[in-house]
């Protein structure tokens, strides 16, 4: 049985979209630089985005709640007409991820903002990257970001793959790289959980049509954590462990 990287089973689905998107010039857009102190949450949202997620929790162990916003922009400039497979309005309109930092004397302080981690969309048969009210959340003094990937067309695969961050030595740090994925057609199942942390890895190989899963685990050698700024898409982010089941 044979595994594959939900980056790579991604790139089955949208192996066409770069070309389709030079060829339709989906609108270029310019991501805002975010003030770096705010009183409130809403002084960070700039003219022209709007507020998608905003979980809340101590991040920085001063016992005052900090946030993870997720902006998403709006404007209809960047929703484009489809006449062919998937939505016939197909959003492009991008994300931007920052946390803020409660400060002691009130408001907030821009820790950091990406807009990388969580792709634009790129392809009208894929549903949104970030599918439910639990796509981002703050838990345990970290906090994690899950992406979707189900294609309409062009993919059997469908799956998700989570990333969890944690302030560590001045940036919030990739120290958790989870995914799990399903082949339609043949029902084969896969899960990986990476501790990029403490250098553990585990791993679920198996089949929607029988209950027998195999599974094996592993240390692999650990390195230096990644910042959030450094790590570029969550779907094409390689932890560099291998899963001992191959693909």
């Amino acid at each position: 049985m044979q595994t594959m990287s939900l980056a790579a089973c991604l790139a089955c689905a949208v192996s066409g979209a770069a070309m389709a998107q030079d060829e339709s010039g989906y609108p270029e857009v310019e991501y805002p630089r975010l003030p770096a102190h705010g009183a409130s949450v809403a002084a960070f949202v700039p003219k022209g985005w709007r507020i998608e997620f905003q979980p809340s929790g101590d991040l920085d162990k001063d016992r005052r709640d900090d946030v993870v916003l997720v902006l998403r922009m709006d404007d209809p400039a960047n929703i484009i007409e489809n006449d062919s497979l998937g939505v016939s309005a197909f959003d492009t309109n991008p994300r931007l991820l920052a946390v803020l930092l409660a400060e002691p004397a009130g408001g907030y302080r821009l820790a950091v903002q990406d807009h990388a981690l969580i792709p634009r969309p790129d392809n009208p048969v894929m549903d949104d990257y970030l599918d439910g009210e639990d796509a981002v959340i703050v838990r345990r003094g970290a906090f994690t970001v899950r992406l979707h990937s189900w294609a309409s067309a062009g993919s059997w695969y469908t799956g998700n793959t989570t990333l969890t961050f944690r302030l560590q030595d001045g940036c919030f740090r990739l120290i958790g790289y989870d995914s799990s994925g399903l082949h339609r057609g043949s029902g084969e199942t896969w899960k990986t959980s990476i501790n990029l942390a403490t250098g553990k890895a585990e791993f679920e190989n198996g089949s929607i049509e029988h209950d027998e899963v195999q599974k094996k685990s592993q240390a692999f050698p650990r390195r230096e954590l990644p910042c959030l700024d450094r790590v570029g898409s969550g779907f094409e982010y390689d932890p560099g462990v291998k899963s001992p089941f191959g693909g």
